[in-house]
């Protein structure tokens, strides 16, 4: 089980965050966001997608994705740090969630509701 980093302030890694997406049900949604799926289904789903990209939520995959009309979605890497779907905005957002902060939590369960997309 993940352990919290407490009062440290150091960046969480991507194992660490996917533990934290495990833990507040995000998982089905980063997985779609890596694969490219999520970026296939209607709209609401994207709008949801960028949604979690823009909180920090969720992070863009390390390679170029596609939608359904062939638009590259840029790999994280073409990212400026700190920038929607880039790790760094997802590394804050989880090390706000891992600290205790409550608006962090209050808006995951808001967004997510305790579950996340079905499969």
């Amino acid at each position: 089980m993940y352990k919290p980093i407490n009062n440290i302030m150091t960046k969480l890694t991507i194992e660490q965050i996917t533990e934290l997406q495990r833990q507040y049900n995000v998982t089905k949604t980063q997985e779609l966001i890596n694969s490219g799926d999520i970026w296939k289904f209607e709209g609401s789903m994207g709008r949801f997608a960028m949604e979690c990209l823009e909180a920090g939520v969720c992070f863009l995959p390390d390679r170029n994705t596609y939608d359904y009309y062939g638009n590259m979605i840029p790999a994280r890497g073409f990212l400026e740090a700190g920038t929607k779907g880039s790790l760094e905005n997802s590394q804050n957002f989880w090390s706000g969630v891992d600290q205790g902060d409550f608006n962090s939590e209050e808006y995951l369960m808001e967004i997510f509701g305790g579950s996340e997309i079905e499969n």
